[in-house]
């Protein structure tokens, strides 16, 4: 007499299993067709083509979308929550350092500098909602900090935080330019979070604190 019972999979734990699946295919999508876009154009998007890239099943990709056109235009590219220890930064030099930390792990862990630099500079739809999904709330991100600095008498009244954050991208794309990847440094390099803190500590505090 067989004493052992097979037991059920909780339907709850199969369900989780299955969302985090989808999740997961969807982040293979999403991978994809913004590195054919950022490297051949939007142009060059298609179904095939980021199956290929992907490893994601033709099949699998027609389940969600009808046509090229569709997966652009509703594909998902899932903007990251605030990191816990990053919410509410007081203002100072080494938070200030931190913020910059934060915005550089955003960016190329969720879609890659190349795709910033591409989304910030298209007038294209797609691009436009990578902007919108990523780099508006890293903006707003970095203007609410600047903001409790500026009303704590940390940081200058009436910065330009528009121009900052813009100056701070720019670094942070120029040095992925200029080198393999902005989060390696060489031995004797200063790390991009350290250096752009080091330029913008003194442009943004009065000159008493300097």
């Amino acid at each position: 007499m067989n004493l052992l019972r097979s037991h059920p999979t909780h339907p709850t734990k199969l369900q989780s299993r299955r969302e985090h699946a989808r999740e997961e295919t969807d982040r293979k999508i999403m991978q994809a067709t913004v590195d054919i876009a950022t490297t051949l154009g939007v142009g060059a998007v298609s179904i095939e083509e980021v199956a290929r890239r992907s490893g994601v099943a033709k099949t699998t990709i027609y389940r969600r979308y009808r046509n090229t056109e569709e997966m652009l235009k509703h594909l998902a590219i899932p903007d990251a929550p605030v990191e816990a220890e990053c919410e509410d930064l007081e203002p100072s030099r080494d938070n200030l350092q931190c913020a910059l930390e934060y915005m550089l792990r955003r960016f190329t862990s969720d879609i890659g500098l190349d795709a910033v630099a591409v989304a910030i500079t298209s007038g294209n739809e797609y691009f436009n909602r990578i902007v919108e999904q990523h780099v508006v709330p890293a903006q707003r991100f970095f203007t609410d900090f600047i903001d409790r600095g500026a009303r704590a008498g940390v940081f200058r009244t009436g910065l330009d935080t528009v121009f900052l954050f813009s100056t701070v991208i720019g670094s942070m794309v120029a040095q992925q330019a200029l080198r393999q990847s902005v989060a390696d440094s060489g031995p004797e390099e200063t790390p991009w979070p350290q250096a752009m803190a080091n330029v913008l500590w003194p442009a943004i505090t009065p000159s008493q604190q300097q």
